[in-house]
Parts: C-alpha cells; structure tokens; sequence
C-alpha cells in the first residue's frame, strides 16, 4: 500500500511558532521599556491585541514584529537591542533586528519611524508613537493610529486586517469621518463590502 502524500497539519507546530513570537514579542517590549524608549506595537500583533479584546475567534497569527519608534529614540533602541543579542540589519527603508546575524526577515523585529512617511507616494505619515494603556505592559498602538497606517499601507494583508476590525466591531459607519478623503473613502469601502 502505497504511503499517503497528504500533507499533515501540524496544530503543534503551529502552537510552537505562535509561543515563540509571543516570547520574542515580550523581550522585545521588555527591553525598550527597560531603556525608557518610548514604542508602540503595530502591524499584525497589534490588530491581534485588539481583535482580542473583541472577538478572539477572530484574531489571525502573524509571523513578524512590527514596532514604531520617533526617529530620536532609533539609535537608543538600536544600542538597547544589541545590548540584548539582537543583531541589527538595514531592511528596505527599516531597520530590523534579528535574533540571529544569519536571522530571517520574516522572523525578525522591523522598526517603523513615527511621523514620516514610509514612502514618498504614501497619502500621509505614520502616526506619533501613541498606545493603549488597556493591554498593560504591552505598548500596543491606540486603535484610530492602527486603522491609519493600515488604510495608507492599504496593501492586501491591511485590508484583510481593516475587515477583521469591522467584523470584530471595532470598526462601525462612524469611522470613515475620522480620516482624510481618500482614507475615508478606503475605509467606506471595505465597510460596504466587508467580505470583499
């Protein structure tokens, strides 16, 4: 009989990936408060954190960390981090801290410049460094400064993320008069057609 070629799914490695970003999620945090740096998680875990908060059937895991500093504190953060083993590498446009120097980029720590723009075409800035105190010690960026940066990435993971936000209920028709015109009208969109 011949051996089965169907792939085996594989809840435990899953449940592994997921402990390691958490615990690398946690150092990181750790040593950026420890070094008095001013940060915010963003990204996937943030839309995590928040979708947590409203409905967890919902929430999706991510592989990276993405993290927001102010153009001051990035040579702090950098001196910090390698004080810690984290090994600095420049990414497109970001800094990246790997745990390893051999480290890949999915795996590692990206640093986002608060209040500049990620790249000239981009409709606005990045929001200044501005979290939630609700998720403890976790720095999570504030909800309305994580729906900006998503709707001016707007790539297809951001929409993903704005319509897990307004399945969870954390996004509703009052949104869109929050931001800019074509953010607004980015926003309406996928609140009028949530499924896509």
């Amino acid at each position: 009989m011949a051996a089965s070629l169907a792939p085996t799914f594989r809840l435990d490695l899953m449940d592994e990936l997921r402990e390691k970003l958490e615990a690398r999620l946690a150092r990181v945090s750790a040593i950026l408060r420890a070094a008095n740096i001013p940060h915010a998680v963003i990204g996937g875990n943030a839309v995590a954190a928040w979708i947590s908060h409203a409905d967890p059937s919902l929430v999706r895991q991510t592989r990276d960390i993405d993290i927001l500093l102010a153009r001051a504190d990035l040579e702090p953060a950098r001196a910090a981090m390698e004080a810690a083993g984290f090994h600095y590498r420049h990414g497109v446009g970001l800094g990246l801290f790997l745990e390893t120097p051999d480290g890949r980029t999915g795996d590692g720590v990206q640093i986002w410049i608060a209040r500049e723009k990620v790249s000239p075409e981009a409709v606005t800035e990045t929001p200044p460094v501005l979290i939630d105190p609700i998720f403890g010690e976790l720095n999570v960026i504030s909800l309305e400064a994580l729906i900006l940066m998503k709707l001016t990435a707007h790539r297809g993971i951001d929409c993903v993320h704005l319509r897990d936000m307004i399945s969870a209920g954390l996004i509703d028709e009052t949104w869109p008069a929050r931001f800019p015109n074509i953010l607004a009208e980015r926003l309406q969109a996928l609140i009028d057609d949530p499924n896509g």
